[in-house]
């Protein structure tokens, strides 16, 4: 019976574990020198010989002739442990046995005696998988275990392990296994049995099995069943690669921006079945070498991938920069997520392509720096970053026998030009005020003058009304002021209720200055009222709320402040609960004071000597 390689050549002892000889040389020295621990915690990715190490410490603590650490694999124990015939051994598959009544049941069985070897070892495989339920009714027999009892615990997921569990193992991380290191092991298992395998080929199975052995053997099995020589190009048709051939040659396509050019090579790769997810990281991992040679020049040749000659990575790399590569690889590891939920994985992938072929459709903040980055070249190299507009098409002359007059729309009109302005000391005082007064309306412009008149100064549109007239006349006796807001002359001194009209102004006067918090109740007379009087400025209130509000150190000097611009001196304020007193009219102020006499201004007026003032 026909039995699969990986479990053919499934190691025996820890000297046949690849690449885990920092793991298996520490437990070859503790099982020669019986220092030995309850229970071992074994972690890493799939396939690198964590449970293979359980199998093989179980039989080592039992084994009846040890050599040097490793278990000789010929006494009965060796045999019957490893045949399953010895119940004191037994290996625990957590996935199906997850449930805290398997572990109670694994406790209460643990406490006796093992009946045909030394020790009793439980050896439970993705310990991840058992439940918080399970783990604390391990955790006590984990804790104080019997002198016969050893737990082997595996797991792919340590995160997932209770930090107690833990802390009462010793811990052993199992590394991803390098990629000559696997095509050595393949080329011995490929001599012994008698597959033509490669070094190329060994060496592409090796990157395709992603650091673990177990999936290189299967690979190998895989691939083995074909006839000749299996090379890259055997392993490629196999699994439905598209190669490296392919894949650098669609990334030159994508490079060049070439995007008809590649959908092409994408629909012949998918017709010869090819699957547009292995399309996709093939292209993501040919763009990870190519940005580590660009990025990190020194020591990018132990971290690349591999499959790849140095002209064509050369060549692709003179291609596309290293914002490009990066746009590239963001795209490609995004879509390659997205495919496992797309109902049409195929366009997902040709979406992807024309992405990846013009950065300017990608929106995000690598297409941008991509899209800099081609601008830079584009300019560093003398070329402009946009190309010329062409020349407008000439227009198509009419025959000769048609009229060469046609419609020709007001805005085209050719105007004659503009006259020549006055020098700027020429210009009279008028001009230069209606030039800088921006409230004026924007003048009609006039229909051009005849060629024949004479040069005129640059019309000008009338002023308004409100402009002073051309003829001097008297002035007119000026009335008595009432500004809306107020000023250090118009502020009441005497009256005894205050002056409260000039409030509305001063408060939307105040937005900007004081906290916008406030603003709200400044601005509603039912809550605040202002008053003036004898340089202080009363804000009457409608609750101590508001007054808490108001008769703060922030607001108050902000009030202060208006109060001194508007008033002038220094002037006080106060916040106070109530109403203002009633207003009285201004009658104890003199109006001498503060009008300006008619008769001033009379005599004021020159050439009085025919007028006899009575």
């Amino acid at each position: 019976m026909y039995q699969a390689l990986y479990r053919k050549w499934r190691p025996r002892t820890f000297d046949d574990v690849v690449g885990q000889e920092h793991i298996t040389d520490t437990l070859k020295r503790q099982v020669a020198a019986g220092r030995l621990s309850h229970a071992y915690l074994f972690t890493g990715t799939r396939g690198t010989g964590k449970t293979s190490c359980g199998k093989f410490l179980a039989r080592a603590v039992n084994c009846e002739h040890p050599v040097d650490g490793n278990p000789c694999n010929q006494c009965p124990a060796c045999l019957g442990i490893e045949n399953g015939s010895i119940l004191d051994v037994l290996e625990l598959d957590a996935a199906s046995n997850n449930g805290v009544d398997q572990v109670r049941a694994l406790r209460d069985e643990a406490v006796y005696t093992p009946a045909a070897v030394k020790k009793r070892v439980y050896i439970i495989d993705e310990a991840h998988m058992l439940t918080n339920q399970a783990w604390n009714a391990l955790l006590k027999i984990l804790e104080e275990p019997p002198a016969h009892l050893m737990f082997v615990l595996a797991t792919t997921e340590p995160h997932k392990v209770l930090a107690t569990i833990r802390s009462r193992c010793q811990q052993f991380s199992f590394k991803r296994i390098l990629p000559m290191q696997i095509s050595r092991r393949l080329e011995y298992v490929a001599e012994q049995e008698k597959i033509n395998l490669t070094k190329e080929g060994a060496a592409l199975l090796a990157r395709l099995a992603d650091g673990g052995m177990r999936d290189a053997l299967s690979l190998l099995d895989q691939c083995a069943g074909g006839k000749g020589t299996l090379d890259e190009q055997a392993i490629y048709d196999t699994l439905g690669l598209a190669g490296s051939a392919e894949t650098a040659a669609l990334m030159e396509r994508l490079a060049l921006r070439d995007t008809a050019a590649a959908l092409d090579t994408l629909a012949r790769l998918y017709a010869g079945g090819r699957e547009v997810g292995s399309v996709l990281g093939e292209l993501s991992a040919l763009a990870r070498d190519l940005l580590l040679r660009k990025t990190a020049p020194q020591g990018s040749a132990a971290l690349m991938s591999g499959g790849y000659d140095e002209a064509t990575l050369r060549r692709l790399g003179e291609l596309l920069s290293s914002q490009r590569l990066l746009q590239m690889l963001t795209q490609l590891q995004a879509a390659s997520a997205s495919l496992a939920r797309s109902a049409n994985r195929r366009t997902d992938a040709e979406l992807c392509l024309i992405r990846l072929s013009d950065e300017s459709l990608d929106e995000s903040f690598t297409g941008l720096s991509a899209r800099l980055a081609r601008v830079e070249e584009r300019l560093a190299k003398g070329i402009p970053a946009s190309p010329p507009p062409s020349a407008p098409a000439p227009k198509a002359e009419p025959p000769k026998g048609a009229k060469q007059e046609a419609y020709v729309p007001y805005w085209e009109e050719e105007l004659p030009p503009p006259p020549d302005e006055p020098p700027p000391e020429e210009r009279s005082c008028d001009d230069m005020e209606l030039e800088y007064d921006f409230d004026l309306p924007e003048p009609v412009p006039e229909p051009p003058r005849p060629q024949e008149a004479p040069p005129q100064k640059a019309p000008v549109s009338p002023p308004p009304v409100s402009q002073p007239a051309a003829v001097p006349v008297p002035p007119a006796p000026e009335p008595v002021p009432q500004p809306a807001a107020p000023s250090p002359q118009a502020a009441p001194a005497d009256q005894s209720g205050g002056d409260s009209t000039f409030w509305p102004s001063f408060a939307a006067g105040l937005r900007g200055k004081v906290p916008p918090t406030v603003m709200p109740y400044l601005n509603n007379p039912a809550k605040v009222t202002g008053v003036w009087k004898n340089g202080m400025l009363t804000l009457w209130v409608d609750s101590e709320f508001t007054r808490s509000m108001l008769n703060k150190p922030a607001v108050v000097e902000k009030l202060t402040a208006a109060a001194a611009a508007s008033f002038g001196g220094q002037p006080q304020v106060s916040v106070v609960t109530g109403t203002p007193p009633p207003e009285q009219p201004p009658s104890s102020v003199p109006e001498a004071a503060e009008e300006k006499d008619p008769l001033n201004d009379l005599l004021a007026f020159g050439g009085l000597d025919n007028i006899t003032i009575q």
